[in-house]
């Protein structure tokens, strides 16, 4: 047999050996991997600090903040230390790395959720949204990370670990993972887990092979080291396989996004432009919705868009375009199109800034409401102690007169209902006040309401009056008593 080729690869390998593998100061690089792979004091304060800078960068929202929480964090090194423990085959170094791994992770999760817990703000911010859906890219960061780490460890380019700490983002899954348990969203939750367990296990892994190349654990035996292989193997193939999934879904949603672009374009005249294009993927079927500047409208124009959309997809959808008439002259459309992009960028903007005003009344951003095209906003207040029904309504004046152009609802719990007092036969100031103070909270939670008393009649036709069920109930007192009833079946 002819042995040319293995000698080919041999050199190579000879060269790697004596050159590369020669030059490394192996005990000091271990040495330097024990020391900062374990449980201790400085490292628990990092961690403490560098979760709480991350959770509040997750909350403002701001990337330069989370950049900081991920230059403080310590997690490297303990997951860098896993890798050479894998490598090595040295089980102490691997129970040391993964206990400090495991304490580590728990403290920020746990503070981070007790962080969110106590604080008023709970919204999901994009910066949040951006760590719930990991994908086979974000394997392929963590890897790439990973080499450029190992191998600024194992050759003394410790600057080269700077920008490692600010790739790899660490800490900030771990933040999101306590921002799902303070909220009790499970996909938050488990979409920052993955991303965190991605780029635990990948730098983990990539770490051991790094080392490996590098002459670490080169007393291990040949079954040993076919062990190791088999190892990295499944466990980069099993993180890739629903990774690989997720990406595949993305780009579908991508190219799907194209498509109905395109086909929307081909059915409007060629100076046509798209100003709004939204799409629910999770709607069954999918819901298009699209607003297109035209200089000549197109009855048929819905018609037209779902044929080519369907066409082009391949199963039935469910479209609606709005179109919007502007000037025949060269560059309308594209003019209309630009001030429709500012006008929707200061209408997010505001719409951001109310929906934080409202989450502060709701203590829980995910009871907040927003429909940005109808100008509406809906809000589940939480009970505050103390708090009558005439509170919860003067507070959904106040945060209404902030924000003239919107329309503010605010649905507050079923507090007791003050009494009507009379004065003769008519109600008094404060009996009018009272009145109309239940009518808007029947209103906001579509309760019928009892009432009691010498004048009830009289406040049930009030009631009625307003479109608010009424009932008679027992008992003459001097004023009206006024209770919530249960809803009729």
């Amino acid at each position: 047999m002819d042995s040319s080729p293995m000698r080919a690869w041999a050199l190579p390998w000879r060269w790697w050996r004596r050159v590369v593998v020669g030059s490394v100061e192996h005990g000091a690089v271990l040495a330097r991997v024990h020391a900062d792979s374990g449980f201790s004091g400085r490292y628990a304060f990092l961690v403490i600090v560098s979760g709480l800078i991350a959770i509040l960068g997750l909350l403002l929202p701001s990337s330069a903040v989370l950049i900081g929480a991920m230059l403080i964090s310590p997690l490297m090194m303990p997951i860098i230390g896993l890798g050479f423990g894998i490598a090595t085959f040295d089980l102490a170094e691997i129970r040391r790395a993964a206990f400090a791994l495991a304490a580590g992770a728990a403290i920020a999760v746990l503070l981070c959720a007790g962080f969110v817990a106590l604080s008023p703000v709970q919204t999901v911010t994009s910066e949040i949204a951006a760590r719930t859906k990991p994908n086979l890219f974000d394997l392929l960061v963590a890897l790439l990370s990973a080499v450029a780490g190992g191998y600024a460890l194992i050759r003394g380019r410790g600057e080269t670990v700077v920008g490692v700490a600010i790739a790899i983002a660490l800490m900030p899954p771990l933040a999101v993972v306590g921002f799902g348990i303070a909220t009790l969203n499970g996909t938050v939750a488990g979409g920052a887990l993955l991303l965190f367990l991605t780029n635990l296990v990948t730098i983990a892994l990539t770490a051991a092979v790094m080392a490996r190349l590098y002459g670490f654990g080169g007393h291990l035996s040949p079954s040993q080291t076919r062990l190791q292989g088999l190892l990295i193997i499944l466990g980069l193939v099993a993180l890739a396989v629903p990774l690989g999934i997720a990406l595949r879904q993305i780009a579908w949603e991508a190219l799907a996004q194209r498509q109905v672009r395109e086909a929307i374009r081909a059915s409007f005249p060629r100076e046509a432009r798209i100003s709004q294009l939204d799409i629910d993927f999770a709607g069954r079927p999918e819901r298009i919705r699209a607003v297109v500047f035209t200089p000549a409208l197109r009855a048929d124009g819905d018609a037209m868009a779902g044929a080519a959309i369907r066409a082009a997809l391949g199963h039935a959808v469910d479209v609606h375009v709005d179109q919007v008439r502007v000037g025949g002259e060269s560059g309308a459309s594209e003019s209309a199109q630009i001030a429709a992009a500012q006008s929707r960028e200061r209408e997010r903007s505001e719409a951001d800034l109310l929906r934080d005003r409202l989450a502060l009344v709701a203590g829980d951003g995910n009871a907040v409401l927003l429909d940005g095209t109808a100008r509406r906003a809906e809000v589940r207040a939480a009970p505050l102690p103390g708090a009558s029904l005439a509170s919860y309504r003067a507070l959904e004046q106040r945060v209404a007169a902030t924000v003239p152009d919107w329309q503010v609802t605010l649905l507050p719990p079923a507090a007791p209902l003050p009494p009507v007092g009379f004065d003769g036969e008519v109600p008094d100031a404060a009996g009018l006040a009272a009145l109309d103070t239940a009518i808007w909270g029947a209103r906001r939670l579509h309760l019928p309401i009892g009432v009691s008393g010498r004048r009830a009649d009289l406040v049930i036709a009030r009631l009625e009056a307003a479109g608010i069920a009424a009932v008679r109930l027992p008992g003459n007192g001097a004023q009206a008593a006024l209770a919530w009833q249960a809803p009729a079946p």
